[in-house]
């Protein structure tokens, strides 16, 4: 039986992009297994994914956090029921691929107040399920320098990138040196074509749990109003 040690609350995306995300980084949160990587691209994946392999492909809307002192998992599988059940679903109109901070990552191209609204209500709706973060966690999250806002937002929700500071992204490498991003970058677009000149629908929100190896998991999904 596998032991879990923090939740998180993700967008994973379902159909296509999911099989390709499983298979660039390596792991299928839905299933729990590692995958094969994608054969023949000529590039070392294994290498380039090092880093977001073990979240599987996602978009962050509550970063991960350890149950607080008398929460249960079935309280918030609760919460999370319901405030999927007041959020409406939608669909980001134009998503693109690109570096941030030198990893790559598909992002959308312009504001999306439904995605933006979705993320501030995961954050503090279930913030009380969340235990304080430690001062490790504090001084760990502090070494990158954070702003004023980003420093209001780790003693407030226990991480700096959310509210004003959320930038959603669905990260698909490990932070890269310009050389080796170019040709990375170049593939990705062209498989990721189709993907990247559609709408990306947003119709579920799912729970997923770390496990003891410090692999995530998909738990549940959750519908989003129609």
């Amino acid at each position: 039986m596998k032991v879990f040690s923090r939740y998180a609350v993700y967008y994973a995306p379902e159909a296509g992009l999911a099989a390709f995300g499983a298979r660039w980084l390596g792991w299928d949160a839905q299933t729990g297994q590692a995958r094969s990587h994608l054969p023949n691209t000529g590039l070392p994946i294994a290498e380039l994914t090092e880093t977001p392999r073990k979240y599987g492909l996602h978009g962050t809307l509550k970063p991960p956090f350890k149950l607080a002192e008398g929460r249960m998992v079935e309280d918030l599988d609760a919460a999370l029921t319901h405030l999927a059940s007041q959020q409406p679903s939608f669909d980001i109109a134009d998503i693109t691929l690109r570096s941030i901070n030198g990893f790559l990552a598909i992002t959308p191209k312009n504001p999306c107040p439904a995605l933006e609204n979705l993320a501030r209500a995961c954050v503090q709706n279930l913030d009380g399920f969340r235990a304080p973060a430690s001062p490790s966690e504090l001084a760990r999250r502090r070494v990158a320098g954070l702003s004023d806002a980003q420093e209001s937002n780790l003693m407030r929700w226990g991480y700096p990138y959310v509210m004003q500071e959320f930038h959603f992204h669905l990260t698909l490498t490990g932070r890269l040196a310009p050389d080796v991003a170019k040709p990375v970058q170049q593939y990705l677009q062209a498989a990721l074509a189709d993907t990247l000149c559609a709408p990306l629908p947003v119709r579920e929100i799912c729970l997923f749990r770390e496990a003891e190896d410090g692999y995530f998991h998909i738990i549940k999904r959750y519908a989003l109003s129609a």
